[in-house]
């Protein structure tokens, strides 16, 4: 089916106000269903990018057919979603796209995308503004060079910013989203200036995490120790946003309780008060498997088959689902349960902190951990003893170093302490992802 036999299905009908539900906090507390839905839509992509989590290029074996997908955007409905976020892969990959987009939006739920933006054409972008899409977030790593390496394609930036331009030229609203990491932690400032200039309303800012590619190379993940730099760059960076009229969205593995925490999640109206997997979000692979969270995978994430078992089912009865809303600190270990928030902070991003040591709980990318240590004259870094086996959001394994962060110190003395992980399956020590070797962690 091309892209303009999709059009002609649309039919011509005054789309309803995304629903209210999720307006006020209240509201929020009495909800029964998830607020947000990402929903990757396929598995197959135009990029070749060195942190992706899922390892998206090929579809994934039985992808879910229009037919199915329309009937969970009723299921979503029924479940009171506030809103669906297509992603892949690349959503646009799929010629039913648009159609999907129309049904989420005739079903009284809001419809974002996010999107690397390499083949979004004109012709794409007008058809996704006919059927509703509300507002399409764009996936920026740092500066030309920098993005087009991460991404393996040549060009890649100067497209996807093409896109955006012609799609807020259109009217549109535009967003974008940057991870932050070795290579592009200190294009942040400069970044930050190119977007505002092409019109994005928000901007997400996420650390790369280890899974996926990204486990196969680990020189691009952030060590513990570089927060402490990372977040006067976004003291600058909030301040930019202030100043451009720019909405700041920190992605929830970015944090957490250091003393920008407030001004940081001002849009957000709150401050950081847990992982929100199974909470606030689910995901949905573009073969019906329900998640907690779009950023986690594998089958100890998967709470099961929407084939099988349909969205309610998954969201209100399977353990993976359910498993964030009913730990305690108990589930805590290491420094996170014995700091001061654990009980607000519940350990951070748990698809941050289980690629680490194999299990959730405790998590060494954190702001006030990071003061904390630096107090004491210590730092922590991480250090990968096993690789990761090749498939979508799996994990290598590291061990966290604790050490005196004076040189002549950690010379003569050594680790302070060091926690090993959870080394709970065989393969290779070293990952298959193309190195990149350049990287200065």
């Amino acid at each position: 089916m091309s892209l303009e036999d999709v059009r002609r299905r649309l039919p011509i009908v005054t789309l309803p106000a995304p629903d209210s539900r999720w307006t006020t906090n209240a509201a929020r507390e009495r909800a029964a269903g998830p607020r947000w839905a990402v929903w990757e839509l396929t598995l197959a992509c135009d990029q070749k990018c060195a942190h992706c989590g899922p390892r998206a290029g090929a579809r994934r074996p039985n992808e879910l057919t229009t037919e199915e997908c329309l009937q969970i955007v009723q299921e979503l409905r029924e479940l009171g979603c506030g809103e669906v976020v297509l992603i892949g892969g690349e959503a646009y990959l799929r010629n039913d796209f648009i159609l999907i987009i129309r049904a989420i939006r005739e079903a009284g739920m809001s419809c974002t995308m996010t999107t690397g933006g390499l083949n979004l054409t004109p012709a794409r972008v007008d058809a996704m503004m006919e059927a509703g899409i509300r507002s399409v977030t764009f996936s920026i790593d740092g500066l030309e060079a920098t993005h087009d390496r991460l991404r393996g394609v040549a060009g890649s930036w100067r497209r996807a910013l093409a896109a955006l331009r012609y799609l807020h030229a259109r009217g549109g609203k535009v967003a974008s989203n940057t991870q932050i990491n070795a290579l592009t932690r200190h294009e942040l400032l400069p970044l930050f200036e190119v977007l505002a200039d092409a019109g994005i309303h928000s901007w997400q800012l996420q650390i790369t995490v280890p899974h996926g590619n990204a486990a196969d190379n680990p020189e691009l993940i952030l060590q513990p120790y570089m927060f402490l730099e990372l977040f006067e760059t976004l003291e600058r960076v909030l301040e930019r946003c202030q100043a451009r009229g720019v909405r700041m969205w920190p992605g929830n593995n970015l944090g957490y309780f250091g003393p920008l925490e407030r001004r940081l999640r001002k849009s957000q109206n709150r401050y950081w008060t847990g992982c929100s997997a199974g909470r606030a979000v689910m995901g949905i692979e573009s073969d019906g498997a329900i998640k907690s969270c779009p950023s986690l995978g594998g089958p100890l994430n998967i709470g099961g088959s929407w084939r099988e078992h349909g969205v309610a089912t998954l969201w209100q009865e399977t353990y993976q689902l359910g498993y964030i809303r009913h730990r305690t600190v108990d589930d805590l270990w290491g420094y996170c349960r014995e700091c001061y928030y654990a009980e607000t902070c519940m350990a951070g991003c748990t698809a941050a902190a289980e690629p680490v040591f194999g299990r959730p709980g405790n998590n060494p990318f954190c702001h006030h951990r990071a003061l904390m240590m630096d107090r004491q004259g210590l730092r922590e870094r991480l250090e990968q003893v096993q690789g990761a086996a090749g498939g979508g959001f799996d994990n290598g394994l590291f061990r966290l170093i604790r050490e005196h962060k004076d040189p002549e110190l950690r010379a003569a003395h050594g680790p302070v302490a060091v926690v090993e992980p959870r080394v709970s399956r065989a393969v290779e020590p070293t990952g298959p992802g193309r190195p990149l070797a350049s990287a200065k962690p």
